[in-house]
């Protein structure tokens, strides 16, 4: 009954969607070693989460870009995490596109969502690419569906407003509050 419910609710879109605020899901999938990766491990750095498929063009235009970008930063020791997740593809595709990515851009940090949970918050499973900028608190700065060369300077520009900004918390916590 429950999950009848929750699907009536998601198909006339009642249910929330992830939006600037929002603290996302932690979990932003396994590396091709198996690593996981989480949200909460980037805190304290800028994280544009990218999600992507190798049918999507877009994607693959979308992905040198993020992947100048990781390494420039990287270079110049800047708080900025670029994660790449691979969304609904089969493991067998994750495995070697992430082989031949990992050779050509380096930088990037590439997971794996094989059932597009993790992207489904974001309108992931609908539509790619799909790119979610994080605070450095691990809030949702900005969502951005698509991609286009000509919001590039426009991406950029926030991302660099991101770095700039002074770390802080991520939740509002009672100070004070006594524990037991």
């Amino acid at each position: 009954m429950i999950a009848l419910l929750c699907g009536l609710l998601a198909s006339t879109g009642l249910m929330a969607e992830a939006k600037p605020g929002d603290l996302p899901p932690d979990l932003l999938g396994r590396t091709l070693d198996g690593q996981t990766v989480t949200a909460s491990a980037l805190h304290g750095k800028v994280v544009v989460l990218g999600f992507w498929a190798t049918w999507c063009k877009y994607c693959m235009k979308e992905m040198p870009i993020l992947a100048g970008l990781q390494t420039l930063a990287t270079d110049r020791r800047l708080p900025l995490q670029v994660v790449y997740v691979n969304s609904k593809e089969d493991r067998p595709v994750f495995v070697r596109a992430s082989r031949v990515l990992n050779r050509r851009m380096p930088g990037l940090l590439i997971t794996w969502d094989e059932h597009g949970s993790i992207g489904e918050p974001y309108g992931a499973s609908r539509m790619l690419p799909v790119m979610v900028l994080l605070h450095k608190n691990g809030s949702i700065a900005d969502i951005r569906v698509g991609y286009g060369e000509s919001d590039l300077d426009e991406l950029v520009a926030e991302i660099n407003t991101l770095m700039a900004e002074a770390t802080a918390p991520a939740a509002d916590v009672p100070t004070g509050a006594a524990t037991q």
